[in-house]
């Protein structure tokens, strides 16, 4: 594995699932693979799974880890290529970049969506600057437009999770939210679950549809029971309206999943990649009930980091 950004960077979807529930039962097994090789886990924005999960991952591994905060402990950052910085940014990205070369043989980035500009959302005005520009594998911990170490995670609880005879009905519904949230964790979801051997349902309002980029032939109802009906796990995630863009159009139907619409579910197991608003998006009564596999999913946010990074250690080993 060259870089980490997307689904399609994975050669084989099912034997990365297979390391990580590997490595789930001794973490430990792999400690000298990243001996004096360096990790740079650059975050733009706040983070509490993605960061920690991040560094056990690479401390398991052996891994250096160096952690910076960029947006606070960093110089102010210009992104646009041919910028005059007279104003308020001190350093360029690209210069940025060119230094995280010289000192990490691995460059993780997150970088939010800004919710301004469609284009340079859809475009990964920041993300592809990375790609751009580092000359070390680059691995994304959430983008404008994706999280793929959160998807891997899915896969990996869904299938620890999925133990019958027939292919499970997997239902993404929209939730609802007090602010505009980006698009980057459904539309990687939908796109992660299109490479598994599940029936996907995506459940959203009217004005909420997901870029077709990601969804693509995927089933998309407006109907929440409708889509409900039969489900063997429901991803429960908010976001805002994609063709107007970072709108929120008004939903007068309640969006907010509980015991009463599990009701009539295949006995669903109920997940959300968090952090999650209660009693907003998800009740107390779906958060901390018996079909909540919530926080095993945010467990396997470790597992699903290592097995990247070892994925990562052994294309460096190769070159």
């Amino acid at each position: 594995m060259k870089k980490f950004t997307t689904v399609s960077d994975v050669k084989n979807l099912q034997e990365i699932i297979k390391k990580a529930l590997e490595i789930k039962t001794n973490p430990l097994s792999e400690t000298e693979k990243g001996k004096g090789k360096t990790i740079g886990l650059v975050f733009l924005n706040s983070s509490l799974r993605t960061r920690l999960s991040s560094q056990i991952a690479a401390q398991n591994l052996g891994l250096n880890v160096l952690t910076l905060n960029a947006a606070q402990e960093a110089w102010n950052l210009e992104f646009a290529d041919g910028a005059v910085m007279n104003g308020d940014t001190v350093e360029h990205i690209k210069d940025a970049i060119e230094v995280l070369n010289q000192y990490c043989d691995i460059i993780a980035v997150r970088c939010f969506a800004g919710m301004k500009s469609k284009e340079d959302d859809v475009n990964e005005s920041i993300l592809s600057q990375f790609e751009k520009h580092a000359k070390v594998p680059v691995i994304s911990l959430e983008s404008a437009t994706r999280h793929p170490l959160q998807s891997l995670a899915d896969c990996i609880t869904i299938t620890e999770n999925w133990k019958k005879d027939h292919k499970p009905k997997v239902v993404l519904t929209w939730a609802p939210h007090i602010k505009p949230i980006a698009h980057a964790v459904g539309n990687s979801f939908a796109e992660w679950m299109q490479e598994m051997d599940v029936e996907l349902v995506i459940a959203n309002p009217e004005g909420y549809d997901l870029d077709s980029a990601f969804t693509k032939d995927v089933k998309i109802v407006h109907d929440q029971d409708e889509a409900l009906k039969d489900a063997d796990f429901i991803y429960v995630k908010n976001w805002s309206s994609f063709d107007d863009y970072a709108a929120m159009p008004e939903v007068k139907e309640n969006w907010m999943l509980t015991n009463e619409k599990l009701a009539n579910t295949n006995q669903a197991k109920v997940m959300h990649c968090l952090p999650v608003r209660r009693n907003v998006e998800l009740s107390d009564e779906v958060m901390d009930g018996e079909n909540s596999i919530i926080y095993q999913q945010a467990k396997n946010r470790i597992y699903s980091a290592q097995a990247v990074f070892s994925e990562i250690l052994e294309g460096l080993k190769v070159e």
